[in-house]
Parts: C-alpha cells; structure tokens; sequence
C-alpha cells in the first residue's frame, strides 16, 4: 500500500528496525524482496510527483538505503527513463541485497559512476538514496558533498525512507541535511519526519507498508502519534446558555502590549467560550474594548483586585503582553496560588523559569526559546531533541506541555506524545502564540481537559492557519486565523 493518508503511529528507528527484522524472520519475506517493494514504491512516488520527468540521478550510498536507489534506478530504466546513479561506497564493498539490486541493475544496462558530478543541473530528479535511518553521527566527506550538490540542484528532489543527514528520531540534523520535496518512508513512519526540521527537509510525506503490515505490533507501542484536527466537544443543547460554556478569564496586556491580551481573549471567544474577561492595567483596560465589545475588560493593579475575578472563572490564560515587572509576578503569584486550570503562556513563563513549581492542572505552551529557559539549557538543545525537551518540562513542571514549533509536540505525564503535522511557516509572525493560548483556554473552559483542550487547540489552530494560508502565506496575520476557528470548531 502506497498513501499519503499517513497512518497516526509513528515510531523511532530502532523499532522500525524491529518490524523489518519480524517481516524477514517471521513473516518470511526475504529481505531482497522488501527492498524490491521499497524500490519501486519510491519510484511511484516519482512518477506522480513528476510524471514528465525524463531523466534522473540517482545517488546511493553503501546500505540498505543505496539497494533502494539502484532498485528505483531499475524501475526508472525499464520504464525508458534516462537514468545514471552516482555511486557514494564503492559497488563492490556492497554486500547482501544491496548487492544484488545493484547487479540487476548494472545486468539491465545501468550506467554507474563513483566520481561525483561537478553539477547535477541537466537531470530532471535527483532521488536521495544515500543515508539511512541507523545515522546517528555528522555526516561529512564525499557524502557531505553529495548533499551540497543537490542542495544547489534546482530541480525536484525525492528522498527514500528519510532525507540523507536527518536524525529519523529527533528531526534533528547531523550536520547537513537534503530537502527533498517528496519523502517516501517504508513499515513505520519515523517521528523525525515530522518535527524540528523534518518537516522543511522531507516535504510531502508517502508511506509504504511494504506489504508487512503484520509486522507493526514487533515495534511495540509507538513513540509518537500523529495529530490531526478532530472536534472534542459535544453537540449544543438547543436550551443551552452562556454559562454552560465557561468563563475564560485572560491575564496580561502590559504597557504596549494589549492586542497580546485582546488576540487571545477574542480566540477563546471564537472557539465558544461563554464569557471572556481581561483583567489588564487600568491605564488602558479601555483599549480592550475596541473592535471586539463582547470582550469584558477590567483595569487591575493589585493581587487583590484580582480575587473577585478569579472567583468567577472557569479557566484563566495567563501571560499574553504580561511582562516581567513587579505587576506580572505579583498577578502570577496570586493566579497560582488558586486552583482553577491554567494555560501559561509568554512572560508568565519566563517568570516560572525562575521560580519552578510543578501543578498538574495546567498547559504550558513554551516555543523553544521559552522551554530552554524552563529547563535551564539553549534552545539550541532543545530543538536537537524536541521529544527529550518535552519530558524533561514534563518531569519538572508536570501537567500537559506544547513545545510549539514545526511539528508542535503536545505531552502529559504518562502519555505518549503527540506531534502535529499542520501550520504553515505563515504563522511566524507575532501574536499566532496568544490566538493558541486563548483557542486552549476556551475549550478548557467548554468542558475539555487540559489534554483534550491542548491537542484539540493546537490541531485547530494550525489547521485554521492553513485555511488563512490559502490566500498566501506571506503577510498573514495572527488575527487572520480567527474567523477561520469559529468554522472549524462548529465542524
């Protein structure tokens, strides 16, 4: 089965490694034949990528991966393609069912050249069968060069099983990396194909079955789920009134930073929330109103202005436009001294970082600058291990986490993860991380849990931001996603 309706598992590479292991021991198919099936689905990926292709190059490197490539270049060859594959390892250190692929290969005629191409402009495709999953280390030498060659191809590019140079669990890269337009990955999807820089090297993602879908149980449970949009929230009673849906209480909107407060309070109202209030600075709580008077805004200053408001919210979202003044800590610390749900966000989390507590009924939505400074590390390392980022704020703030980023992780205790394959680099401009906090209050507020209103939030966002994107990523706008999550949450 070849799709591009990707399955919801997603797995790391070892245990893809097991699956295969299980094909070939237990299912008894030969290796030879699922590198055969591993060939030529990748060759159908090919052709519908780019049907009027005429010639390609194939570059295949000393595994597994590489007996793929000169299988796709037989593929190629038989169908009358102009084909030359540029051979990374020596043919004949090859050895198992590599080996045999490339003997067939050559057997039907097939042009081998080990020495690299000063340019590969002049083919039509490049297929990427150089790098596996088993990399775990820089890639560097001839292979390095290799990807900066078709790094300056500007024709399409495919990768097999994974783009050379990127780490299949973390989504990290090891070094340099290929970005390929199309990805075609074999038994098990690799949780680094949709993460970090997964998604900017694989572009659209295939998968193969290979046939042995028996096989995914020897993997064990999988690392990772794939989150798709799907509506948690029940039908509306036909007698049902404001205050069935909750009450959304917003917390933030410093001096120069209201539209942060009022982006995310709007959202919650969007998704269906009740009531929304903002409790801001008195100087501008005026501001609030403007352009949206369904928003209830009250100017506070102290803790205990604060109190009467926290005792009739059902949720509070606390740090769009906070700030890190005496203000912001003294609010945060009354907001966390109660025992309403929380959805954290912004400057009430830079405040948390210096002062850690754990709590179990809340959602943290950090982006990776904002987790390194919850964990006390660059996000540089966080963004090398996005997964291993995500326990470590887990184990040390408890609770439901969105590492927001390409590939948003959602996570709880206990849980597996889940990854997000939606949104669009439109969304990196400011404001898109107040529109998902107030989206999350507001369904926490409609009855949702923290984790239920998390995945649900972060799904629908992204999925509102692709319908805004439509029109063009570039220029959009973090308000532009709010009509689209009132049509998609009554869906």
């Amino acid at each position: 089965m070849l799709t591009d309706n990707l399955p919801e598992a997603l797995y790391r590479a070892a245990q893809v490694r097991a699956m295969d292991r299980y094909a070939i021991e237990h299912l008894n198919v030969p290796g030879s034949v699922l590198m055969q099936r591993a060939g030529s689905a990748a060759f159908a990926v090919l052709q519908k990528h780019w049907p009027q292709a005429k010639s390609i190059a194939v570059l295949c490197g000393g595994g597994n991966n590489g007996g793929d490539g000169y299988i796709l270049a037989r593929c190629a060859l038989d169908s009358g393609l102009a084909v030359k594959v540029f051979a990374l390892s020596p043919p004949e250190r090859l050895s198992g069912d590599a080996a045999l692929a490339y003997q067939a290969y050559r057997a039907a005629g097939g042009e081998v050249s080990e020495a690299l191409p000063a340019k590969l402009e002049g083919f039509d495709v490049v297929v990427d069968a150089l790098l596996g999953t088993g990399l775990d280390r820089p890639v560097e030498g001839r292979y390095a060069q290799a990807i900066a060659k078709i790094a300056e191809f500007s024709g399409g590019v495919l990768a097999i099983d994974i783009p050379s140079g990127l780490h299949a669990d973390t989504g990290a890269i090891l070094g340099c990396a290929v970005e390929a337009l199309a990805t075609v990955t074999f038994i098990g999807l690799k949780q680094g194909l949709f993460t970090g820089e997964g998604p900017a090297c694989a572009g659209k993602v295939w998968y193969a079955d290979l046939e042995v879908a028996e096989a995914l149980p020897a993997g064990g449970r999988p690392a990772a789920w794939l989150l798709g949009y799907r509506n948690l929230l029940a039908a509306r009673r036909r007698t049902a009134h404001k205050g069935h849906f909750g009450h959304v209480l917003v917390i933030g909107g410093e001096a120069g930073f209201t539209g942060a407060a009022h982006m995310a309070a709007e959202a919650a109202l969007r998704v269906g929330a009740g009531l929304v209030s903002v409790a801001t600075r008195k100087a501008h709580a005026a501001l609030i109103h403007l352009g949206r008077p369904e928003i209830m805004a009250h100017g506070v200053e102290s803790p205990g202005e604060l109190e009467g408001l926290l005792g009739r919210a059902t949720v509070v979202a606390i740090g769009p436009g906070l700030g890190l003044t005496s203000w912001a800590k003294a609010l945060l610390g009354t907001v966390l001294a109660s025992s309403l749900p929380l959805v954290v966000d912004a400057d009430a989390l830079n405040l948390l970082a210096q002062s850690p507590q754990k709590r179990e009924a809340w959602v943290l939505t950090p982006h990776p600058g904002e987790a390194a400074r919850l964990l006390g590390v660059t996000s540089a390392e966080v963004q090398r291990d996005r997964f291993a980022a995500l326990a470590g704020l887990l184990g040390r703030y408890g609770g439901v986490v969105v590492l927001k980023g390409a590939g948003t992780l959602v996570g709880a205790t206990g849980q597996t993860p889940w990854v997000c394959a939606l949104g669009n680099p439109g969304m990196a401009s400011g404001g898109m991380g107040d529109v998902l906090t107030g989206t999350i209050a507001g369904l926490i507020a409609q009855g949702l849990s923290p984790l239920e209103a998390a995945r649900m939030g972060v799904a629908l966002h992204a999925a509102a931001a692709d319908a805004a994107a439509a029109e063009g990523e570039r220029g959009m706008l973090a308000s532009d996603l709010l009509p689209w999550l009132k049509r998609l949450v009554n869906r």
